[in-house]
């Protein structure tokens, strides 16, 4: 049965259309407008990723799949009129996350219209045999779509489940697990995204909205508390985190200004003295040596955060299917 607080809805504009769906600007202040159909859309941006950069996504995975050809078997077995319903389900128990991306596959796939029973949401539990997601739309288009849209959902809804397990690790803690740029190229919006649905916080998204002076920038800049300030003089607006291998280097940052220290490599009682020695003049993040059987034991130390490089680089998919029925 359909949730009734997610609405149903329909959609199509295949490749871009003048639906009216609101775009976004490039890197030279060029609009793009963005295909999807502006329900869709509006799905999208308020889950905070941009519709265009979606529908990009969608094109170049199926495109990858079909290489400029066509879906060679789905032609050749299933007639050109035909009519199917495909119900996404869980073949596992987890936290789903990218149903909106795969509805965004379906579109531009999809010559004609279609329609979607939209059964849970981003960021829900889901058990092993629960409807996700219901598509009717021509049985070509929904096989055409099928890899490409699990593709993307199994893999964020698999970091959205890993990073729900950190969550709960940490429940009764002042601290939040963070992710890192450690993502696939070309998914890092999408990836952060799912650490969002997962319960986790994301890191800086790109290189230029924040700065991270790690040991390679200590070495050339001659010492930590001069790559600081080389960093806070010339971008004064810019957050401004340190990596520290010792207390030592923590007391030298901490006086110089950071706004925020990561620890790099320290127990859970180094980590307790350096709460100690901040006394909340800086926020602390714990990263490495990190594991779901120890985040209780750093995060009771009192830091701020436990940076987890593998909810994006190593968690393991969320297996889910497409099963095919007959249109009602």
């Amino acid at each position: 049965m359909t949730n009734p607080d997610l609405p149903l809805a329909s959609g199509g504009c295949g490749d871009g259309c003048a639906c009216g769906a609101e775009g976004a600007f490039d890197e030279y202040g060029e609009y793009m407008e963005c295909g999807l159909d502006p329900a869709l859309a509006g799905l999208l941006a308020d889950a905070g990723l941009d519709p265009v950069e979606v529908e990009d996504i969608a094109n170049v995975a199926v495109q990858e799949d079909l290489a400029h050809g066509v879906d060679v078997t789905t032609v050749a077995t299933i007639p050109e009129d035909a009519v199917a319903t495909g119900d996404f389900v869980a073949r596992e128990a987890g936290v789903v996350a990218g149903l909106r991306v795969a509805e965004a596959v379906v579109s531009v796939v999809c010559t004609d219209e279609f329609e979607v029973e939209r059964h849970v949401d981003d960021g829900d539990r889901v058990e092993a045999g629960q409807k996700l997601l219901t598509v009717t739309t021509r049985t070509r288009d929904l096989l055409t779509a099928e890899r490409s849209a699990l593709n993307l959902l199994c893999r964020l809804s698999g970091i959205a489940t890993a990073t729900r397990a950190w969550a709960n690790a940490l429940e009764g803690t002042r601290a939040r697990v963070r992710d890192t740029r450690k993502t696939t190229p070309g998914l890092r919006s999408l990836e952060k995204f799912a650490v969002r649905c997962g319960g986790g916080v994301n890191h800086r998204m790109s290189l230029s909205d924040a700065a991270l002076v790690k040991d390679n920038h200590v070495v050339s800049a001659g010492g930590v508390a001069q790559a600081f300030t080389a960093v806070r003089e010339m971008f004064p607006d810019v957050p401004v985190e340190v990596e520290v291998d010792t207390l030592h280097q923590l007391r030298e940052v901490v006086d110089a200004g950071a706004d925020l220290i990561l620890l790099d490599n320290f127990t859970p009682g180094e980590c307790e003295e350096a709460v100690a020695v901040v006394g909340g003049r800086a926020l602390l993040e714990a990263s490495g040596r990190l594991t779901l059987q120890n985040a209780k034991a750093y995060a009771d130390t009192g830091v701020d955060f436990l940076a987890v490089g593998a909810l994006t680089h190593s968690s393991p998919i969320l297996d889910i299917g497409l099963d095919l029925r007959a249109a009602e």
